[in-house]
């Protein structure tokens, strides 16, 4: 049964033409969507801090408002 299921979804996808497209499409966009989060809304991390204090001080900057 698992290889018939895996046998359907080989021809599908083996049988595209324009859904190899659009997949191309949504692959594209969720690379930029991801690489444009993680540089504008994600920017400071707390591994990149050095010590115990200014971790401490990172923390508690994003935590009060």
């Amino acid at each position: 049964m698992l290889k018939n299921i895996m046998r359907f979804y080989a021809q599908g996808f083996a049988n595209m033409t324009l859904g190899r497209t659009l997949w191309k499409i949504i692959i594209i966009k969720l690379l930029v969507i991801f690489i444009v989060l993680k540089f504008f809304i994600y920017g400071d991390s707390i591994r990149d801090l050095g010590g115990a204090d200014e971790r401490r001080d990172f923390v508690l900057d994003n935590l009060a408002p």
